[in-house]
């Protein structure tokens, strides 16, 4: 095959895959975090503590319970899914009205907390957690060698993606949902309640870490420092694609994700700073983010 730039096709096409892979995560990471900011108005800085939380409960299952990945890919998101809803009820309500700055940093040291928890109990060193058997094996596509289980990643992030999209911008609920956030007054009016309605939508984001925690669960470590990692990539795919934009966290996760393995195959030492160029760049020239809308 010919090369690009003296990098053979072969490499490069096989990069844009794992980058593929990574903008997987990221997508729905920053849909959840999306969704909390555009709807409750909340910052939530917890969202990585709660990606780490869904894998660690994946792994728990498995080393505890004996419930394989795919009982745990129901059972985790719900779990995570439900810590959230206590969270949202007992503490983070009571900042809806104040300054985004409080509840920034309520999730902030919330995320301390988890993390500093699950160290302690299980330490720093990373866990293992084998890929399913059905997902075992690899596509021969000529050009390059794909994982299956990689190839559900992105498979299962995407339609997860789509669907919760669909749901927000093109159902009832998502109508509900927009309004209550603009004029929760009118919207109680009509019968809904609000305060719920909210509740579950937190509770919802937050179980989509934990499926995202899932995912990942099989590719890397589980370890009490993954979702910190992570997280800083994930806000700043929020703001590129513009903050409370669905469809444009969705799209810049992918997009950044294939960038950032472009760069790893013509300036590694780049890769690492490449998301957070791209963000000051776009914040200059369009500061709601690509997506965002202009005040």
């Amino acid at each position: 095959m010919p090369d690009i730039f003296g990098v053979p096709v072969v490499v490069l096409l096989g990069q844009i895959m794992l980058g593929l892979i990574n903008g997987s995560f990221y997508a729905v990471l920053s849909l959840g975090l999306a969704v909390i900011f555009g709807m409750l108005n909340v910052i939530n800085f917890a969202h990585g503590a709660f990606y780490m939380l869904g894998a660690f409960v994946t792994w728990l299952c498995l080393s505890q319970l004996g419930l394989n990945y795919w009982a745990a890919l129901i059972i985790v998101p719900i779990v995570v899914g439900a810590v959230g809803v206590a969270v949202e009820r007992l503490a983070l309500r009571h900042l809806y009205r104040v300054d985004h700055l409080y509840s920034l940093l309520f999730t902030f040291g919330l995320a301390l907390a988890m993390e500093g928890l699950f160290r302690y109990i299980y330490g720093s060193a990373g866990k293992p957690y084998p890929v399913p058997e059905a997902l075992t094996g690899i596509f021969k596509l000529g050009f390059m060698i794909l994982p299956v289980y990689r190839a559900w990643v992105i498979l299962a992030s995407v339609t997860v993606c789509l669907l919760v999209w669909l749901v927000i911008e093109k159902t009832r609920l998502g109508a509900w949902l927009r309004a209550a956030t603009e004029n929760p007054s009118l919207v109680t009016a009509f019968g809904i309640n609000v305060p719920l309605l909210l509740t579950l939508t937190y509770g919802f984001c937050v179980g989509l870490a934990g499926f995202a925690g899932v995912l990942a669960a099989p590719i890397y470590q589980v370890g009490p420092g993954m979702g910190a990692n992570l997280i800083i990539v994930v806000f700043a795919v929020v703001v590129i694609g513009g903050l409370g934009s669905i469809g444009g966290s969705i799209l810049t996760g992918l997009g950044l994700g294939v960038i950032e393995g472009l760069t790893k195959t013509f300036y590694p030492s780049a890769s690492t700073i490449v998301i957070f160029v791209v963000m000051v760049l776009v914040l200059i020239v369009r500061p709601a983010g690509l997506f965002g809308r202009e005040a």
